[in-house]
C-alpha cells in the first residue's frame, strides 16, 4: 500500500498522540498542556482530551502540571527490545567487546533522525560514561549518531541542520553545516564516528556502522569510556577492537562483506 493510500486510513487523533509521545522522548523535563499543543499545533482543548486519556492508560504521567513519558512505556519498550532480532545478536558481541577493551560497550539504531541506545555492556569500571537502553542522542554530537549521519544521512544534512543549529552540548560541539559536513566525510573517510568530549565533557566514545544482510547500515555499535582511560592515543586501538565487534556482528546479520581490492590498484 502506498504512502498516498495509507493517509486515508490514519486516525488524526491517533497521530497526535503518537507526536506528543515522541515530543515528550525529547524532552526529560516534561512538558505543559499548552505547550505541548503550541508546539504540535494542536489545539488545546484537543491537547488535553489526548494527554488524560494517554494519562489514565499509564503511557504519560503528571508532574505538577508537566507531563512526562509514564511506566507502561517502560515495559513496552523493553518486550520491544528483546524482540529485536539485532540486539538479541549482538550481546554476545558486546560482553567480548567490553572483555576486550575493559570498557563500557552500546548498540544504537537509527529513529527519528536520532540514535536509539538498545543495548549496553556495562564496564567494571565503577565510574561508567554510557547513556542506558532506551535513551535518544543526538546525531550529531555522538559516535553512533556521527555514524549514522556518514553512512545513512550524508546527502540529507542540509535538511537536518540548514535552517537551525543543534543543541550545544558541550564548548566542543560541533553546531555549524559547514562543521558537521566536514566532521561527516572525516567519520566516513576513517570509517569510525568519534564522540571527542562533544556530548559530554570528560567522555570520549567510538562507533562503527554494523551492516544487514542486504548491505544496509542496520545499527552502530561503540564503546564510551572517561577520557582519563580512553585517551588520544588509544583511539587506533580502540577503533581496531571496534571494528571487529562491528564485522562480527555483521556476519550474524548475515552481511558478506565485499573483497578486498589488490594492494596497487
Amino acid at each position: 500500500m502506498s504512502a498516498p493510500s495509507q493517509e486515508r486510513y490514519v486516525i488524526p487523533n491517533l497521530r497526535n498522540a503518537c507526536r506528543i509521545l515522541k515530543l515528550l522522548g525529547r524532552s526529560p523535563d516534561g512538558f505543559k498542556v499548552a505547550d505541548i499543543g503550541r508546539t504540535l499545533g494542536i489545539p488545546v482543548t484537543t491537547t488535553l482530551r489526548i494527554m488524560t486519556t494517554l494519562h489514565l492508560e499509564g503511557l504519560v504521567r503528571k508532574n505538577g502540571t508537566l507531563y512526562e513519558l509514564g511506566p507502561v512505556l517502560i515495559q513496552l519498550g523493553n518486550a520491544s527490545l528483546a524482540g529485536t532480532e539485532i540486539r538479541t545478536a549482538a550481546l554476545p558481541v558486546l560482553e567480548k567487546l567490553t572483555a576486550q577493551t575493559d570498557e563500557t560497550s552500546h548498540l544504537a539504531i537509527p529513529c527519528d533522525n536520532r540514535s536509539l541506545i538498545v543495548a549496553v555492556q556495562d564496564s567494571p569500571h565503577p565510574l561508567r560514561a554510557a547513556s542506558r537502553p532506551g535513551f535518544l542522542a543526538d546525531l550529531h554530537c555522538s559516535s553512533t549518531g556521527k555514524t549514522f549521519l556518514a553512512f545513512l544521512h550524508r546527502e540529507h544534512l542540509g535538511d537536518l541542520y540548514g535552517k537551525e543549529k543543534p543543541s550545544r552540548r558541550t564548548p566542543n560541539t560541533l553546531c555549524t553545516l559547514a562543521d558537521i559536513r566536514r566532521e561527516t566525510d572525516l567519520t566516513r573517510k576513517r570509517g569510525y564516528g568519534l564522540d571527542d568530549e562533544e556530548f559530554a565533557l570528560g567522555v570520549r566514545c567510538l562507533a562503527m556502522p554494523v551492516h544487514a544482510s542486504d548491505g544496509s547500515v542496520a545499527a552502530a555499535i561503540g564503546i564510551t569510556a572517561s577520557t582519563v582511560r580512553f585517551t588520544k592515543d588509544r583511539i587506533p586501538e580502540m577503533a581496531e577492537a571496534v571494528r571487529g565487534a562491528a564485522t562480527e556482528l555483521s556476519r550474524l546479520l548475515g552481511y558478506t562483506a565485499p573483497p578486498r581490492p589488490p594492494e596497487g590498484k
